[in-house]
């Protein structure tokens, strides 16, 4: 598994304060494109896209080019919510709300190769989305964040450790998660955590940052990965 999971939204890079020198900060779509291409380029792997807002048209034609540059760089894609959209680029995964279509949905459209992940706030969300044949979890939000509107209030990083007692899928956590928070994060038991706030000013260095802590953690073994530093993100990884 990866152990750094990036979510991309063109509607949080103010928030995140991703390239804000750049010339097309005012094009959110390409600011996107270009965040997630500097972010590989530190070595990142596992992206998500997320767009709530974005006509359904810009979403695909922004989804189709992510397509094009993590599978030119070996990365994975998962596309949030939108199970047709993951089909109509080949996304190699999608990530469903509690509130989204059923999981088993997800598997009809886009069978069980694809990879299909759940958000969680709860134990009971968790247990359930394992029964249910998720291949992981979102769990959280760990802390307050400002970068969903509908965020639930913040379950702390215990909960994680309880999380991880009961139920045998990798577990990201996410939620206000800062590069400070690593080490308590990995040592609570999660498998990776998902963030926005590695994408912001120096994308590149930043993400290796992060990297770099999880690899003196035992979660990022460079002598038994390949090329760019990942294991493969396969099923039953």
């Amino acid at each position: 598994m990866f152990p750094l999971y990036l979510i991309t939204d063109p509607a949080l890079y103010a928030a995140a304060g991703a390239i804000p020198s750049n010339p097309m900060r005012d094009d959110p779509q390409k600011l996107l494109l270009e965040a997630v291409g500097q972010a590989m380029e530190g070595g990142a792997r596992l992206i998500q896209y997320r767009d709530k807002k974005s006509p359904r048209s810009k979403m695909y034609e922004t989804a189709r080019q992510l397509r094009r540059m993590t599978a030119e760089r070996g990365a994975v894609l998962i596309i949030n919510d939108q199970i047709d959209l993951a089909s109509a680029v080949r996304a190699d995964g999608v990530h469903l709300g509690q509130d989204d279509l059923p999981l088993w949905v997800a598997r009809k459209i886009l069978g069980n190769e694809t990879f299909v992940g759940v958000s969680t706030h709860t134990l009971e969300e968790a247990v359930n989305a394992e029964s249910e044949g998720a291949d992981y979890i979102g769990f959280g939000p760990i802390f307050q964040t400002k970068t969903k509107e509908d965020a639930k209030s913040p379950v702390g990083i215990a909960s994680v450790t309880e999380i991880k007692q009961k139920v045998r899928l990798p577990v990201y956590a996410i939620g206000g998660i800062q590069l400070t928070h690593l080490p308590k994060m990995i040592t609570a038991g999660a498998d990776g955590v998902a963030v926005i706030s590695a994408l912001g000013g120096d994308i590149r260095a930043n993400v290796a940052e992060w990297l770099e802590t999880f690899k003196r953690f035992g979660k990022l073994d460079l002598d038994k990965t390949e090329e760019r530093g990942y294991p493969q993100f396969t099923k039953g990884s």
